[in-house]
């Protein structure tokens, strides 16, 4: 992996490459000016971007402009998990080959910003509005974060339709979750209910995570598959219920993005690419 980027480093790629584009394509221009290159730094394009998106007549976008100023402003964590999330996102998704491609057109960044800014507002007790903005999420990116759920940075969530992330649960560093996964409950019982992800965990498009169970680190999760029992650290489990096939020797799951495995005994590490490919989208 090549060495994390800082935000004004990532800010100076995103600024270059909007006039690039903006002179490329006179159609846009305004609308690379008015989401990146009026503004004088990074939280002004975010907030100004996702504020466009997420506004309302009941809730104007100055509005929720303001609120995302204020909380990047009080919590630097919020900015530095964003650029973390772009460089998920250049570095993980083979269509996305420009810095700003993630800030201007994909909606499982946006809704996981939108989240980082619901769960600083229910940290600081302002649940109405957290709760408010939850809902627009919903609504506009068709993925649902409840703001109490903990993701950490490095996050892509890619497609993002379908995503569904309850209340307790927690989402570790440099995750990648693909659409229609749900990391949910199992009943109507209070308390904590949902699932906690590791670091490094690949979570492959339709799968259902339920109960207040455990995902190891650098697990990998098949596409379409039910989890209901822990999965231990670098285990990966296919199918319905889901079944332990294989432990990876090593590495982030989450950034190599190799779906394709062999369906081999539990415990069995060697990859067989001539068998099926029960984790390819």
């Amino acid at each position: 992996m090549s060495t994390p980027l800082f935000p004004d480093d990532i800010w100076r790629h995103i600024r270059r490459e909007a006039s690039e584009f903006a002179a490329s394509e006179p159609a846009l221009a305004s609308f690379y000016h008015a989401s990146i290159l009026n503004h004088r730094v990074l939280s002004g394009a975010v907030s100004y971007h996702l504020a466009t998106l997420l506004g309302s007549q009941a809730v104007p976008a100055m509005s929720i402009r303001e609120v995302f100023l204020q909380a990047m402003r009080l919590d630097s964590r919020i900015e530095q998990a964003l650029c973390k999330d772009i460089e998920a996102y250049c570095e993980r998704d083979p269509a996305c080959n420009h810095f700003l491609m993630p800030l201007l057109y994909f909606k499982g960044f946006h809704g996981l910003q939108a989240h980082r800014l619901a769960h600083w507002l229910w940290g600081q007790g302002r649940r109405a509005l957290a709760l408010y903005l939850q809902n627009q999420i919903s609504q506009i990116f068709h993925m649902d974060i409840h703001p109490a759920a903990r993701i950490g940075s490095g996050i892509m969530i890619d497609h993002a339709t379908g995503v569904v992330i309850g209340e307790t649960a927690v989402v570790g560093d440099n995750v990648s979750i693909l659409h229609s996964v749900t990391l949910g409950g199992t009943g109507n019982t209070k308390g904590d209910r949902h699932p906690k992800i590791g670091n490094g965990v690949l979570i492959s498009a339709g799968a259902k995570i339920l109960g207040n169970i455990q995902v190891g680190d650098c697990a990998r999760v098949g596409a379409g598959s039910l989890v209901l029992e822990d999965v231990l650290p670098y285990q990966t489990v296919v199918g319905v219920p889901a079944r332990v096939i294989g432990k990876n020797l090593g590495g982030e799951p989450s950034r190599e993005m190799k779906h394709a495995m062999g369906n081999s005994a539990a415990g069995d590490a060697a990859h067989q690419p001539s068998q099926p490919d029960p984790l390819k989208s």
